[in-house]
């Protein structure tokens, strides 16, 4: 079995161990009978059935999308949409190898090969498409704001006028607040992990980004709440390498097949949904 995770500030051969022991119950628990044959000579879905495995980019540090678990293992909601992507191409999720992708650096990684798809809270926008493609998109997220229960003075949006707000560094929501919101003081990391404690310090006012994101954070820390309503929408993709047409239609036809057989409601029910409604599926976009 060829079942290894990379992480800044490596997680080290326990963590190897387990993944290899550990197995998650949203949905991408078993592969499809096919091998590289069943695809065009020379496509990616042949080569990555061929090799086994597949390499693929995700968060580790947001609660119900993509998150390190106490055994090293990677958990959420793209976590789920990752090893069903992974088993539609007969590769079972012992065989993923998942690497934590940061906003900052999602499409270098996909450009230079690092990984081989990113499933990470990564929202379609025709700047990115520059760069690489996107298939989906598997959910509609909205940017909202996250702060301390105690904080009255921010209730939403049109409160953010002079105050200072956290966000990760090179992501859709750092570019929205500066584009719009030229009032406000944004305050970028490295991740939206890395906001929690100065928002807890007083150092920053609010965090911001998607509210499934926000409400992640928020079910895992009682002092922190979510306020006001989206003011974005954020389709969330997968990310593939440019111009991978074939690729990005296969991902597309098993982002169908889920929406359609209810695999993807069980992994919604399994992640998110724990904390959040379960929506319908959207719409997929075959640009």
């Amino acid at each position: 079995m060829r079942t290894r995770m990379t992480r800044a500030a490596a997680l080290g051969a326990v963590a190897l161990l387990a993944l290899g022991a550990c197995a998650s119950n949203g949905g991408g628990d078993g592969a499809a009978d096919v091998d590289a044959g069943d695809f065009p000579e020379g496509s990616t879905m042949a080569r990555l059935a061929d090799a086994g495995s597949i390499k693929i980019g995700t968060k580790f540090d947001q609660p119900l999308f993509g998150l390190v678990g106490p055994n090293g293992v990677p958990e959420g909601f793209d976590v789920e949409i990752g090893k069903l992507v992974a088993g539609e191409l007969g590769i079972d999720e012992g065989d993923i190898e998942w690497i934590e992708t940061v906003s900052s650096v999602r499409e270098d990684s996909i450009a230079n090969g690092t990984v081989d798809i990113i499933v990470a809270t990564y929202t379609i926008n025709d700047t990115r498409k520059e760069k690489v493609s996107f298939a989906g998109p598997y959910y509609l997220a909205g940017q909202s704001l996250l702060t301390l229960k105690t904080n009255t003075d921010i209730q939403g949006v049109d409160d953010i006028g002079g105050m200072k707000i956290c966000t990760a560094s090179g992501s859709t929501p750092e570019q929205n607040l500066l584009e719009n919101y030229p009032d406000a003081e944004v305050v970028p990391f490295g991740q939206y992990s890395d906001c929690l404690e100065p928002l807890r310090n007083n150092q920053v006012h609010a965090i911001s980004t998607d509210n499934v994101i926000l409400a992640g954070f928020a079910a895992e820390h009682d002092d922190l709440e979510v306020r006001g309503e989206q003011f974005t929408e954020e389709p969330y993709g997968i990310g593939l390498a440019k111009d991978d047409t074939d690729f990005r239609n296969f991902i597309n036809d098993v982002l169908e097949k889920i929406f359609e057989d209810g695999r993807w409601v069980e992994a919604w029910e399994a992640t998110a949904g724990t904390v959040l409604p379960t929506p319908e599926p959207p719409t997929i976009d075959r640009y």
